[in-house]
C-alpha cells in the first residue's frame, strides 16, 4: 500500500463532487495544429468510462479549464458532463461556485490537476489530486498522486479510487 493511502481512502469516501482540470489532466497536454484542423485534443476512453461510473455512483463531475474550445464543449456534452467551466481564469472560483450550487462543502470536493495554475483550486478542497506527470510542485502539494499520467487513465484511476473508498467496485 502506498504511503498515506489509508488516509486518502477515508477522505475519498466522503467526496461528493470531483472537479477536473482538462489540459494535461484529462488530456496528455499536447495540442496539435495543422492545415486541415484548428486543434486536436484526445480523450482516453477508459477515463471517459470513469465519468460514467462516477455519475452512476451519484457523484457529479465538473470540468474546469482556462481554454474555451468548442471541441471540449462537444466532448463534455457527449459524455453528459453537467458542470463545465471553460475560459475561466480563476479555477478556485469555479470550484467554489459549483460546490455552493450543489450545496456541497469544499471538504467534500476533489480537484484533479497538473500545473501550478491548478494550485489555488487544489488548496481549497478536501482531496487535492495530481496526475503522475504533473509539475513537481503540484505533486508535492497533492494528497494523492495518480500512477497514471494525464490523458492516459488518471481520471479513471481517480474514479476507481473514490468509488472503491465508498465500497463500490467498477
Amino acid at each position: 500500500m502506498r504511503k498515506g493511502v489509508a488516509r486518502v481512502m477515508k477522505v475519498a469516501a466522503g467526496i461528493r463532487l470531483v472537479c477536473f482540470d482538462i489540459d494535461g489532466t484529462l488530456t496528455d497536454g499536447q495540442i496539435g495544429k495543422g492545415v486541415l484542423t484548428d486543434g486536436l485534443v484526445t480523450f482516453f476512453s477508459r477515463d471517459c468510462h470513469g465519468f460514467q461510473l462516477l455519475r452512476e455512483g451519484g457523484i457529479p463531475v465538473a470540468w474546469i479549464s482556462g481554454n474555451n474550445w468548442d471541441l471540449v464543449h462537444d466532448r463534455a456534452k457527449s459524455l453528459k458532463i453537467p458542470h463545465l467551466f471553460l475560459g475561466t481564469k480563476d479555477k478556485a472560483h469555479s470550484v467554489r461556485y459549483q460546490a455552493e450550487a450543489l450545496r456541497i462543502s469544499l471538504a467534500e470536493v476533489a480537484f484533479v490537476g497538473d500545473d501550478v495554475n491548478d494550485l489555488p483550486a487544489m488548496e481549497l478542497v478536501g482531496l487535492p489530486i495530481a496526475v503522475a506527470d504533473a509539475d513537481w510542485e503540484v505533486r508535492a502539494r497533492a494528497a494523492y498522486v495518480t500512477v497514471a499520467k494525464g490523458g492516459h487513465g488518471a481520471a479513471r484511476e481517480v474514479a476507481d479510487l473514490i468509488l472503491a473508498a465508498r465500497g463500490r467496485t467498477t
